[in-house]
């Protein structure tokens, strides 16, 4: 790809971009949310056309009308919000662009056998035949990144592959990485995690609003370097040492279980507190808290605790009033409203206090968000714009605006740095920590060992729904929590 521009309106969202790749390659595409990453990805995929530039593929000029056409040239492209169809099954799901016939109708028998022959190259434990609306995030991600094999693609795009997965899945992903490029695939890695970058990567080009900034061999840098060219200076990130004052016993649970996702669950985190929990896939964290925030449609034994005044959470109302706030995983299909604004998205939690004689308060209501949009330094053009029109990581902050703007007293954050760049996970780290110091009793949902290590006071780590155990501050380190994440006995010697 060379001298790539791309403007909307007067954004100039890509400015004279180069950017190749060899066959047999991993290169890491790098940059902030809002750099271009996905605005040229998409022009390579067909999604989008270039305003101005060249591209050649195998030394011939291509153009690209639509993503058929990129698709048809050998060029698989897994996006970073899943393009999954809930209503049809895997193997429907996987065929989408290439559907088999046996005369006039769909050979389903075909599409589920060569489905399930990947699903075994693969070692991934799945029904071709399951629909998709009963996958979780995880298992949806690996479902696109199978699609993409099954198009034999000389050139697979992955935009952001592993932010919903777990390390097991991460490194059965970089696993089928690796093979792909032994075939002599290239592979354009789009990532916000510079550890994996360093691991699986051999080259690396930067993007920073629009330009491309540097580019050259994994080997010869380090994540502190790739971090600095990201965000144009040096990245500090401070590690959790902060004082730790806490107040009352906000959040108790006693004995929780569904019988399916979770079962009996006893933690409390208090006033001023930043609780983590995790595990692996099928830990049944999500599922937890969305019963406490009286998200989940099933019945529950035990008990909740709400500054010491039990509680039978029975709706998401209900927890809002009681000042409980949820930030949910999986922003496209469960926290975002694509077709409102912004403003309309960074508020809508806050719009039945704001009303005045059966009306919103438009002016009450564009000044909570414009504070919030201070805070979270949010990039954005008008408010009035589509929520969509943001990249995922200011999207992302739009949603926790609008969960801030409730000033809830227990703020449950499920994967809270979900497609965000590098420096702003610091900012939304720096804003978790203000948060527990005004006294919030936060509480952090991950799978990423290093976040939990990074923000969190202490952490409970969850086994097929169980608690394995609960670690302190000093015992959090990725070692303990993957020891426990798979089933360890916290009492055994093996841990350090």
């Amino acid at each position: 790809m060379e001298k790539i521009c791309k403007s909307f309106g007067a954004n100039d969202v890509l400015q004279s971009v180069d950017f190749s790749l060899n066959t047999g390659e991993i290169c890491a595409l790098l940059g902030e949310n809002g750099a271009g990453k996905s605005t040229l990805m998409n022009i390579l995929g067909g999604v989008l056309p270039a305003d101005s530039g060249r591209i050649t593929l195998d030394g011939k000029p291509v153009t690209f009308s639509f993503p058929v056409d990129s698709l048809d040239a050998g060029i698989g492209f897994i996006h970073q919000e899943l393009n999954l169809i809930n209503d049809l099954t895997i193997f429907e799901n996987m065929f989408l662009t290439h559907l088999p016939r046996k005369g006039m109708f769909l050979d389903a028998r075909t599409m589920r056998k060569r489905t399930q022959e990947l699903f075994d190259k693969m070692k991934i434990e799945l029904d071709p035949g399951t629909m998709v609306r009963e996958l979780d995030a995880s298992y949806k991600q690996i479902v696109e990144i199978c699609r993409a094999l099954m198009q034999d693609a000389s050139i697979i795009i992955m935009d952001e592959p592993t932010t919903s997965l777990t390390e097991p899945e991460i490194q059965r992903v970089f696993s089928m990485m690796r093979s792909l490029k032994e075939q002599g695939v290239g592979i354009i890695f789009i990532s916000h995690k510079l550890g994996e970058v360093m691991e699986i990567c051999d080259r690396y080009t930067v993007l920073r609003d629009g330009s491309m900034v540097a580019s050259g061999k994994v080997s010869d840098t380090d994540i502190k370097q790739l971090a600095t060219y990201m965000v144009g200076h040096e990245v500090i990130a401070e590690t959790n040492q902060r004082e730790t004052n806490y107040g009352e016993e906000m959040l108790r649970l006693e004995h929780l279980s569904d019988n399916v996702n979770f079962h009996d669950i006893s933690l409390s985190v208090r006033s001023g507190e930043i609780l983590g929990v995790t595990g692996l896939l099928g830990d049944g964290r999500s599922e937890l808290f969305q019963t406490v925030f009286g998200a989940m449609n099933t019945k529950y034994t035990g008990q909740i605790f709400l500054q010491g005044t039990p509680i039978h959470m029975r709706n998401t109302y209900q927890a809002l009033e009681a000042g409980i706030a949820y930030l949910p995983r999986n922003r496209k299909e469960n926290a975002i409203l694509k077709d409102m604004s912004i403003l309309d998205n960074g508020s809508i939690v806050h719009l039945p206090k704001i009303r005045r004689r059966g009306l919103i308060d438009f002016a009450q209501q564009e000044a909570l968000f414009a504070r919030q949009e201070e805070n979270l330094h949010i990039k954005m053009g008008d408010k009035y714009d589509l929520i969509t029109s943001l990249s995922g990581g200011n999207q992302q902050k739009v949603v926790l605006a609008k969960w801030l703007m409730s000033e809830p007293k227990v703020l449950i954050l499920d994967n809270p740095t979900q497609g965000v760049d590098v420096g702003a996970k610091e900012e939304i780290y720096s804003i978790i920590h203000k948060l527990a110091g005004e006294g919030v009793a936060v509480i952090v949902l991950s799978s990423e060992a290093q976040e939990i290590i990074r923000v969190c006071d202490r952490s409970i780590v969850l086994f097929h729904g169980h608690q394995a155990g609960e670690l302190s501050s000093v015992e959090m380190n990725e070692h303990n929590i993957m020891y426990l994440a798979a089933g360890g006995n916290q009492n055994e010697s093996e841990r350090v």
